[in-house]
């Protein structure tokens, strides 16, 4: 009987993307699973089986991975409050264990150690400790930063012609955000019976000031480089108005890339998917045509 392989979060951007991979990878059963079935109606409409999996709701994670062979664990969006994510991704890896699924895949973050700066780091290292207690076949792939993070702040980037960091000449290995949904069904997809910790990166691994000289010459707009101290960067970015937690969270990224705690270019997407991964002067070159202020 072909196994049956479920992604959570299907609703969300990279889960979407996940889904849509794994379709064509594999001739068996898919199940899209979200907390709001309602927002996977047109995955339903093609054929694709739907169900609900709320990491805060027992009986959903129970019957939500029943029956399953293989599942994709994508990582929630549950950061404003302190442990709430760890609980959400034990719950839902301890269900899984009891529900008797064959092999796991996780999407963490890049170096997820006790000892990280990042806000969030501990919600990973909890969840992976968690996956490995479990004896299951797992597959955890730490997944390094999204190309299109870089969205939220490159509109004021271009429109003020300076870019404030704290980041030094730390290096970040952007990786697409399609990249990693292929590489996390190729994951899936795969019948490999090892337990594998992966980095997933871009083809490079960027500087500040080398990206916002790659910025400078893809929209022909002169970048000033500010750099300045953890500290004066979280006043300037509350000064922007931001939520306290998502200043502490942008300061510790970038204290991260400064201490070089960032892995170095991997061929990991290559490798699971058999197709190299975008480099990053390609998406920044995708989006020339959504800023005015290029032209």
């Amino acid at each position: 009987m072909p196994e049956t392989l479920l992604v959570t979060g299907a609703a969300g951007q990279l889960g979407r993307l996940a889904v849509e991979h794994l379709a064509t990878l594999h001739g068996g059963p898919v199940v899209a699973a979200s907390r709001d079935p309602a927002k996977l109606a047109d995955l339903a409409a093609r054929g694709i089986a739907t169900r609900r999996i709320d990491f805060e709701d027992a009986s959903s994670l129970a019957e939500g991975f029943r029956g399953v062979d293989r599942a994709l664990i994508i990582s929630t969006d549950a950061i404003e409050r302190p442990g709430q994510r760890a609980a959400q991704h034990l719950a839902a890896v301890e269900a899984a264990a009891k529900a008797g699924v064959g092999r796991l895949v996780y999407t963490s973050m890049p170096k997820p150690e006790p000892g990280s700066p990042i806000v969030f780091a501990a919600d990973h290292h909890a969840t992976e400790q968690a996956i490995r207690r479990s004896g299951l076949a797992h597959t955890i792939l730490r997944v390094s930063w999204y190309q299109e993070n870089l969205l939220g702040s490159l509109g004021g980037i271009l429109a003020s012609g300076s870019w404030a960091t704290a980041a030094g000449d730390g290096l970040v290995p952007y990786v697409a955000r399609e990249d990693a949904a292929r590489a996390a069904a190729a994951a899936l997809a795969s019948d490999k019976a090892a337990n594998e910790t992966l980095d997933v990166t871009g083809p490079r691994a960027w500087s500040t000031a080398e990206l916002a000289s790659l910025i400078a010459q893809v929209f022909g707009r002169p970048i000033q480089l500010l750099q300045m101290d953890d500290a004066t960067l979280a006043a300037q970015l509350d000064g922007f108005g931001l939520p306290g937690f998502l200043v502490r969270m942008l300061v510790s990224m970038d204290r991260n890339t400064r201490e070089g705690r960032l892995p170095p270019v991997t061929d990991v997407v290559a490798r699971l998917t058999g197709t190299q991964p975008r480099p990053l002067e390609a998406f920044l070159q995708a989006q020339k045509a959504g800023f005015p202020v290029a032209a």
